[in-house]
């Protein structure tokens, strides 16, 4: 996507895909290569393929390389599963420059741009996505052959790469965190005990999720499968099915009607009218870990206002009109009670906590014990579009100081003098990592490093951070 400098005739273009594939060294040269060729979608072909074969490992053998660094690309690599690799080629960002005499215009490609630590994530939610929906490569395998396993590539991966837009990849992806929505204890006790009630009385449902405003409450899943699943519902799933919310007592939510709450429950897979006699009650597929691997369950997502509730269901079963029509009425009530409560609460809430200045910093939090991730520089980011409120520079010494927290096992603390006015302070304590931008004019190295401080007692007062 080329980009005008202002004040001259350059464009800058940012990172794009060049090609992506899946091959099997150990399937031979020529039926093997299972390789991702759909459309021109991918730029992908034979020559080029065979060179992964061996270099990967021969750099070192014990450690393979994740990542080759060339003046025009940036070529990942990942082996999710015995001889299955995946290999993702990213083409660097790059300047145009115009020439003058009429000659054609000079590229400059800027080689140091990209972080390994961001693609190289990506590369992984490819596979734990594709994972989620159709369980390991072995399992096709297995259950079909290369040819299975080929079909389910491609269809996956098909609509899934377009939704990559890598030139919007950043610190986040590495962190691939869950955000978690604040409640008081009295709120969360009534949701705790609305999943109980639907559990009992549905008794087919093995796990359920329960979210508000794309933030999560509840999650009786493990929490690996539960960060994938949540990737997926919040940039893909919710994204499709977006609308108003209806707010506090006001709305028309509480008046009986024949003795039975007016709900505004639906649900965002299976039938979208429960009413049509021809309505199919389909449900996608997803596979999660169990004690003897994985097991496969239907996922049905349901939805009141803000409130979303996931119900997993073992895949063996069939779903019917008969237990749809009994989730409806069962869950769409209550949750639309709950919804407009929640509103409610985090409304009163944030009226108490007074109105909020606009502060002179901006921070990414991460824990890595539960994965819970807050952001204030990302605006709004879903799969299709990502905006920061902080440069892109300042991005990428946020994912600079990320990589060095990873090198080592201690906790530790970078502070650095970005671009004009800007400081940038990476603290790594206990598990949990903070990144923060102040926008300082003429502060000191002693000033920053206060400022911290106040941000960890206001922002982060119960979380424990070492000095």
């Amino acid at each position: 996507i080329p980009r005008m400098a202002s004040g001259m005739q350059e464009k800058q273009y940012t990172p794009c895909l060049l090609s992506f594939f899946i091959y099997n060294p150990t399937f031979g040269p020529r039926e093997g290569e299972v390789s991702m060729t759909p459309r021109d979608y991918f730029v992908s072909d034979s020559r080029r393929k065979f060179c992964f074969t061996t270099p990967v490992k021969t750099f070192c053998p014990t450690k393979p390389a994740k990542s080759l660094h060339t003046q025009k690309n940036r070529q990942f690599f990942f082996e999710p599963e015995d001889n299955f690799w995946i290999v993702m080629v990213v083409r660097n960002p790059m300047i145009e420059k115009p020439s003058k005499d009429g000659k054609p215009p000079t590229i400059e490609y800027q080689e140091e741009e990209i972080l390994d630590t961001v693609y190289g994530a990506v590369v992984r939610q490819c596979y734990s996505m594709y994972k989620l929906f159709n369980g390991t490569f072995s399992r096709a395998m297995e259950a079909g052959g290369v040819e299975l396993l080929t079909q389910k590539l491609e269809k996956f991966f098909y609509r899934y790469l377009q939704t990559l837009h890598l030139q919007f990849c950043d610190l986040l992806d590495v962190f691939a965190g869950i955000s978690f929505f604040p409640l008081d204890k009295m709120t969360y006790l009534k949701i705790q005990s609305f999943v109980n009630r639907v559990e009992e009385s549905l008794s087919l449902i093995k796990y359920t999720a329960f979210l508000y405003n794309d933030q999560l409450i509840w999650s009786g899943l493990e929490q690996d499968d539960m960060r994938i699943l949540y990737k997926y519902l919040t940039t893909s799933l919710f994204p499709r099915h977006s609308e108003p919310e209806l707010v506090g007592r006001d709305s028309p939510l509480r008046p009986e009607v024949a003795g039975n709450l007016l709900h505004y429950g639906r649900f965002l897979t299976g039938p979208t009218n429960l009413k049509d006699p021809e309505a199919k009650f389909r449900f996608p597929k997803i596979f999660v870990s169990a004690e003897d691997g994985y097991e496969e369950l239907h996922l049905i997502v349901y939805k009141a206002m803000s409130a979303a509730a996931c119900f997993m269901i073992s895949a063996s079963v069939e779903l019917t009109r008969d237990f749809c029509e009994q989730l409806d009425s069962l869950v769409g009530p209550q949750l639309t009670l709950l919804a407009s409560d929640i509103c409610e609460q985090f409304t009163i809430n944030r009226r108490t906590s007074g109105p909020e200045k606009e502060p002179q910093f901006k921070f990414i939090y991460f824990n890595h014990m539960n994965l819970a991730e807050k952001s204030t520089i990302h605006m709004r980011k879903t799969a299709s579009v990502c905006l920061t409120s902080v440069h892109a520079d300042l991005m990428k010494i946020l994912g600079d100081i990320n990589c060095d927290f990873a090198r080592v096992d201690e906790d530790e603390e970078i502070i650095v003098k970005a671009m004009t006015d800007y400081w940038v302070v990476g603290k790594k304590s206990d598990q949990r990592e903070l990144y923060v931008i102040l926008n300082q004019k003429n502060a000191n190295l002693i000033e920053v490093n206060e400022e911290v401080k106040r941000l960890c007692a206001t922002q982060f007062n119960n979380i424990f951070f070492l000095d």
